[in-house]
C-alpha cells in the first residue's frame, strides 16, 4: 500500500494505491489520520482510484475515521473509488454514509 498525502487547501488529499487490507497497510493509514487529526487536520478527501481489494478491516478504519474527522469538526469524503471499492461499499450498504466524488475539485469545494 502506498500513501500519499498533499493538500488542497486547507484539505488533505489522501492517494492511496493498493489493498486496504488487514496488517500493514490499513495500520500506515491509521497511523496516517490519526497524525493529521492530531496536527489539527480533520478535513480529508481519501482518493481509492487505485485500491485494488479493500476488506473489512479497510472499511472498519474508513467508516472510524469518518466519525473522528467529524468528531472533530470536519469530514472525510471518498474521491473516485475503484469499481471494487465501489462495489464493496454498496454491497454492505455503506455508500450512501460518505460524500462520494469523481472530481478532487468537486470533493474540496463541498467542504465550504
Amino acid at each position: 500500500m502506498q500513501i500519499d498525502v498533499r493538500s488542497q487547501g486547507d484539505v488533505k488529499v489522501i492517494k492511496l494505491s493498493g489493498r486496504l487490507t488487514l496488517g500493514e497497510s490499513v495500520d500506515r493509514l491509521r497511523d496516517t489520520i490519526h497524525d493529521l487529526l492530531a496536527s489539527g487536520d480533520c478535513r480529508m478527501v481519501i482518493d481509492l482510484a487505485e485500491v485494488v481489494m479493500l476488506d473489512s478491516s479497510g472499511i472498519g478504519l474508513l467508516l472510524k475515521s469518518l466519525s473522528a474527522a467529524k468528531q472533530a469538526g470536519g469530514a472525510l469524503k471518498l474521491l473516485n473509488p475503484s469499481k471494487f471499492a465501489q462495489q464493496t461499499l454498496k454491497m454492505i450498504g455503506l455508500l450512501s454514509v460518505f460524500g462520494i466524488f469523481a472530481d478532487l475539485e468537486q470533493a474540496v469545494e463541498s467542504f465550504q
